[in-house]
């Protein structure tokens, strides 16, 4: 199956974010903005006014540690933009999406349904998702401009509010709708239905390492 591609911008209408599908192949193209959990303190917690106009210049919050510096004469040097998990964030999510009106939070690994029904959907809101690891590169490579960058003496360069002007940046999965449906959720039920019949007539591991069982039942996660 061909997946679907859209070019859809960082300010996108209610209209363009119902569009959406799950599974959807999306780039970007504007201002984006970099937000995690030293932003949402400072602005959520410490009150500091947020120095941007939200969500008029950007709708898209990208969890992410940009490769980047600062040089002396104050111009930026940005290579890679790498995607951090984004479940460690999700106490701060649903009082950052009401007071900034982001419309597409984008990261690594998703979230649950349960997240997206409870913070994404009465925000209008959507996850994007990056495709697998190592895409730092590739990501960077749409990376158009760096238009400020925000709190890096308080917060360090890892955790600043990088303002980035996107051309094509992605791809990027969606992750969500607002239904609050999971792409990852119904690809992994898909998945477990078949896991029995991919196992059947398989003999047991003489050798297993610790917590290792052919029962799913007991199966132990470290």
């Amino acid at each position: 199956m061909k997946l679907r591609e859209v070019m859809l911008s960082t300010t996108p209408s209610p209209e363009e974010i119902a569009d959406l599908q799950l599974g959807d192949v999306v780039y970007l193209n504007g201002l984006m903005y970099t937000a995690r959990e030293g932003v949402y303190m400072r602005a959520l917690e410490e009150k500091a006014n947020i120095p941007m106009e939200l969500p008029r210049d950007s709708a898209a919050n990208f969890h992410c540690s940009p490769a980047a510096t600062i040089r002396s004469d104050g111009s930026f040097d940005m290579g890679a933009v790498t995607a951090t998990a984004s479940f460690r964030f999700a106490k701060w999510l649903p009082e950052w999406m009401a007071k900034t009106g982001a419309k597409l939070i984008i990261g690594k690994g998703g979230m649950t349904s349960k997240d997206y029904k409870s913070y994404f959907v009465p925000n209008g809101a959507i996850y994007l998702s990056t495709v697998g690891y190592g895409t730092g590169a590739l990501l960077g490579r749409g990376v158009e401009n760096v238009e400020a960058v925000h709190w890096s003496d308080e917060l360090g360069l890892a955790q600043a509010m990088w303002v980035i002007r996107c051309n094509r940046m992605g791809p990027f999965l969606v992750a969500s709708d607002l239904d609050g449906n999971c792409l990852f959720e119904r690809e992994n039920a898909k998945i477990v239905q078949n896991l029995d019949h991919i196992y059947e007539g398989t003999k047991p591991a003489v050798l297993k390492r610790f917590g290792e069982t052919d029962d799913r039942s007991e199966e132990l996660i470290g």
